[in-house]
C-alpha cells in the first residue's frame, strides 16, 4: 500500500470542479481540439507534441451531464471532440492481494488513479464479436481507456466471484466480462 500512496503524492493537481457547468448559449465556442481514441491530442488537425501542454489542458477538461467535453478556464471555455475516452490507462501497479488489493493506473498524462467505488473499472462489449473495451473512471465523468497490455495484466489478476470473473480493488469487485 505504501507504494500506491507514494505514487498518489506525485499526482497532478487538478483545479476544483466548478460547482456547476455554465449554461450553454449560442456564444459557446468550439475549439479545434480533438482527443483521439489512442489518447493523442490534436489542434487544428495536427498532434500536440508538447506533453506539458497536454497535461495542462487535461487539468481543465470537464464533461457535462449531456456527455459533451469542455476545456474550462476562469477566462473562457470551449467544447472539444473526444473520439472515445479522454485518457488512456498505460500502466498498472498492484498492492496487496485478494479482496484487500489496490490497483492503481497511470494515465497517458501521468495522473494516477486507484480503482475503487468512486473510480470503478467497467468493461463494455463492442462489435459483433463482443470485443472488450475496458475503462477506469479518472474523475468527474472522465474515463481512461485501459490499453490492451494493461487489460491482460488485469486478466491475470482476475478471480471468480458468484460466477463472474473480475478483480478486487479498493474494497470493490469489478467484473471484467462485460457484465456490470
Amino acid at each position: 500500500m505504501s507504494k500506491l500512496r507514494d505514487r498518489e503524492v506525485n499526482r497532478m493537481e487538478v483545479p476544483p470542479h466548478p460547482a456547476h457547468m455554465p449554461a450553454r448559449s449560442a456564444d459557446d465556442e468550439g475549439y479545434d481540439i480533438r482527443i483521439a481514441a489512442d489518447g493523442t491530442w490534436f489542434h487544428e488537425g495536427r498532434p500536440i507534441r508538447r506533453l506539458p501542454l497536454v497535461k495542462l489542458f487535461s487539468t481543465v477538461l470537464r464533461r457535462d451531464e449531456a456527455g459533451d467535453f469542455w476545456l474550462i478556464t476562469p477566462a473562457e471555455r470551449g467544447r472539444i471532440q473526444v473520439d472515445d475516452a479522454p485518457f488512456v490507462a498505460v500502466e498498472l501497479v498492484r498492492s496487496g492481494e485478494g479482496e484487500a488489493q489496490d490497483l492503481a493506473f497511470r494515465t497517458n498524462v501521468d495522473q494516477w488513479v486507484t480503482a475503487d467505488g468512486d473510480h470503478p473499472i467497467r468493461v463494455e462489449l463492442t462489435g459483433e464479436a463482443d470485443e472488450p473495451r475496458p475503462y477506469v473512471r479518472v474523475r468527474d465523468r472522465l474515463d481512461a481507456l485501459i490499453v490492451r497490455s494493461v487489460f491482460y495484466e488485469l486478466a491475470e489478476l482476475a478471480v471468480e466471484r458468484d460466477g463472474t470473473t473480475g478483480v478486487w480493488s479498493g474494497g470493490s469487485f469489478f467484473a471484467l466480462d462485460g457484465r456490470q
